[in-house]
């Protein structure tokens, strides 16, 4: 159910500045540290960087409160982060990915403290030696490097209180002894997401409303160990395990339903059960060594992933009145829908150093998954009694992924520095099914290759002025479970699709970048994106291949790739602190133009047309362009001369823009907080959304007079209570940063 949810939830994603996109995964690379001045925001070469410890808003917040208030980056939905033109932005800690999935991150991100945290670096056009997806960009979150031998951690606590009570708490410790290093980390919380939803689609002469609330319980856990051992002076063997689990007991979905046709007006109630777990567990085993003084070095990885998800539905729809009485029960569906996903990867990166400031980087990288999805269905009739309809489906997925890569830069002079690089990669894929509605469903195999050049360059023009440029083609592979060929259904009329038809997207993208005083920026930025995917819309009577025609008019939610899309943007920001480091502000302007153009009329998984009461076929098209206006401040004010108390003020505002699915009205929100300061301890107090504007809408009125409406509020004006406690030596360092092998892989997992 909470997929079903997350699915419709996501349907306007792919804007920007607002929206959320599926995304792929990337492959690591490890990314060098810069040693900066007092500058806290600074452009180099391919990316920005600011300096977490030079700024004062760390202090007693989450990594994940910290990241929304970073230039160029924002959140309108608490869960996800953008960057400013991007899709999606991919988080690296320490130069490597995190082996976790989507919501297995975010509640990582939210339980840990952000006071260790040396700084920021976000990369928006990433080079060929990362394995990126679409037109997404990496965050890379660079731990503060410490000194001496010892034994330090932090402790945080928090309690969240919007519909429902939630609570969070997490242990992190660091020790280092010699050439020993050990890192590790636990966090756990439960909370009740809550959903207030309403669905509208019809046409000129009927309509279906379903209107209704969602909770959905979740209890998780999980953590990481890291062991790194330094061999000798060159060389260093690593061990890096992550965990995390996550339980949804009971989560419900009640509905009621309004559907009126020419004839008649009829209601229903339609009441989702579901239990859910999910199972996240990888280790990578690394080995680095330094071939030369100048930096040059060997890096070799193998890593094993293993997610499992367990999800377990029951869809009962029953008779009502307008009145909303529960009545007679119609139908039961009963969905038990496993995913299982063993991934073997192994990835070799040689980077070589000259003293004229040349630097080349080769490497290659397999990846090897098998995703198994042993999927039940059956579907129960009582009005009138039916024999049960069982429909099992056991789909399996085989990829191989070969990838190889080579980077050149080259620092031309003072003032001017290049990089140019290509990857290109080998898929072959086989997805199976032993029981598939259709012939074309028992066997889909898909092979391609993909040639992705990348071009950067940036000139200093003076200490005051800096421009660059960057081109990237990227590719988007769709994820494990959007391949899934499952219905997740949310009502007798209504149900989203999944499609293992979808074939993988590409992506062109171009960017200008103008700096000024480390201070204030400029950013252009144009995307091109071809066979995009995403989910659409069909609705009206489905007619069959063979010609027989559905009694009653449905609306599927389809995972496809819909046409070709562009997505240009203007921001312009600053980063700057006033009133001797009183007041520290950032703040973003900018203006996003998209242009869609995208049709269907055919359900790729079973062939099914649409027709109208008049026996018209449908099409369902997009062909529309929007332009919108962002404005974003974060701000912190120091209230006294000790540096322990402090006010923030965080702000942003999305104009309505075209998607996809239709048009996605403006999103708002207001956020305020205060903290304090003493000796070891941050207590903070943040409330969030507290206009209660960060609300989702979206509508779209076809010429044909079909129309679809969304309207999800998920209660994102909240009041947040924490408390964080560091202990120990505060000057332990890690040994060193580390890459991991399955990088490439997991986010797929989502």
């Amino acid at each position: 159910m909470k997929r079903i949810l997350l699915s419709i939830a996501i349907l306007f994603g792919a804007c920007a500045f607002a929206q959320e996109k599926k995304s792929d995964t990337v492959k690591t690379k490890s990314i060098e540290g810069i040693t900066l001045t007092k500058q806290v925001f600074k452009k180099q070469s391919d990316r920005f960087v600011y300096d977490v410890a030079a700024s004062p808003v760390a202090k007693g917040n989450t990594t994940f409160d910290l990241l929304k208030q970073t230039p160029l980056l924002s959140s309108t939905d608490d869960k996800s982060l953008k960057i400013a033109g991007k899709n999606n932005a991919i988080i690296y800690i320490n130069g490597r990915k995190t082996n976790m999935d989507a919501d297995s991150l975010v509640q990582f991100l939210k339980n840990t403290p952000a006071e260790n945290i040396q700084k920021i670096e976000v990369i928006t056009v990433p080079g060929s030696e990362y394995q990126v997806e679409s037109s997404d960009g990496i965050i890379n979150i660079i731990l503060k490097k410490k000194m001496s031998d010892g034994l330090n951690g932090n402790m945080r606590m928090s309690n969240t209180q919007n519909k429902y009570n939630s609570s969070q708490a997490s242990v992190s410790a660091n020790y280092r002894k010699d050439k020993l290093g050990i890192s590790a980390s636990v966090s756990g919380g439960q909370n009740i997401e809550p959903q207030t939803y309403t669905l509208k689609n019809g046409t000129s002469t009927t309509s279906n409303e379903s209107v209704g609330d969602v909770d959905d319980p979740n209890k998780n856990i999980g953590g990481y160990l890291n062991i790194d051992y330094q061999l000798n002076d060159k060389s260093n063997l690593a061990l890096s395990y992550n965990t995390w689990t996550n339980k949804s007991d009971n989560s419900t979905v009640d509905l009621f339903n309004t559907i009126k046709t020419e004839k008649e007006t009829k209601y229903t109630w339609s009441k989702n059960r579901e239990n859910t777990k999910s199972y996240n567990n990888s280790l990578n085993l690394n080995y680095e060594l330094k071939t030369d003084s100048l930096g040059s070095k060997l890096n070799l990885n193998a890593a094993y992933l293993n997610y499992r998800r367990f999800q377990n539905i029951d869809n009962q729809t029953f008779m009502s009145n307008a009145d909303r009485d529960v009545m007679d029960r119609t139908t039961q569906i009963k969905q038990n829908l496993p995913q299982i996903i063993n991934n073997f990867s192994g990835m070799v990166d040689y980077i070589q150093k000259f003293k004229n400031d040349l630097t080349i980087s080769v490497g290659g990288n397999y990846n090897k998954t098998k995703t198994d999805n042993d999927s039940k269905n059956i579907t129960f009739s009582y009005i009138p009694l039916l024999a049960p309809d069982p429909r099992p489906n056991h789909f399996i997925y085989d990829e191989n992924i070969y990838g190889a890569y080579i980077t050149i830069e080259k620092k031309l002079s003072d003032k001017l520095s290049g990089k140019v690089g290509a990857r290109y990669e080998i898929t072959n894929s086989l997805g199976t099914s032993d029981n598939a509605p259709t012939e074309e469903l028992k066997r889909i195999e898909r092979n391609y290759n993909n040639f992705l050049p990348y071009l950067s360059a940036n000139y200093a023009i003076n200490d005051k002025n800096n421009i660059s440029y960057s081109f990237s083609s990227r590719m988007r592979r769709p994820s494990f479970w959007e391949l899934n060929p499952v219905r997740n259904i949310l009502t007798d009329a209504n149900y989203t699709q999944n499609n293992p038809f979808v074939k993988a997207s590409s992506t062109y993208n171009q960017e200008l970048t103008y700096m000024y005083r480390n201070s204030y920026f400029l950013i252009l930025n144009h995307s091109y994106i071809q066979d995009v995917i995403t989910q659409v819309p069909l609705q009206g009577y489905p007619v069959s291949p063979s010609g027989k025609v559905g009694e009653n008019p449905v609306l599927r939610y389809i995972r496809t790739n819909f046409g070709n899309k562009q997505e240009m943007s203007a921001m312009l920001g600053l980063q700057k602190n006033f009133f001797k480091q009183y007041w520290t502000t950032n703040f973003n302007i900018g203006i996003q133009h998209n242009i869609n153009n995208g049709s269907l009329d055919t359900d790729p998984t079973t062939g099914d047309r649409f027709k109208n009461e008049k026996g018209d076929y449908i099409v369902y098209s997009n062909k529309t362009k929007s332009t919108s206006l962002l404005i974003q401040t974060n701000n912190t004010i120091r209230l006294d001369k000790k540096k322990t108390w402090f006010f923030g003020v965080n702000y942003f505002y999305v104009d309505k823009q075209q998607i996809e699915l239709g048009s996605l009205k403006s999103l708002m929100s207001l956020d305020l907080s205060i903290k304090k300061l003493w000796n070891d301890w941050t207590f903070a107090v943040n409330a969030n959304d507290i206009l209660n504007t960060n609300v989702i809408k979206i509508e779209d009125q076809q010429d044909n007079g079909n129309y679809n409406y969304i309207h999800q509020n998920r209660y994102n004006r909240n009041v947040m209570v924490s408390v964080t406690y560091n202990f120990g030596n505060q000057k332990v360092k890690k040994v060193r940063d580390i890459e991991g092998a399955s990088d490439a892989i997991k986010s797929r997992t989502r």
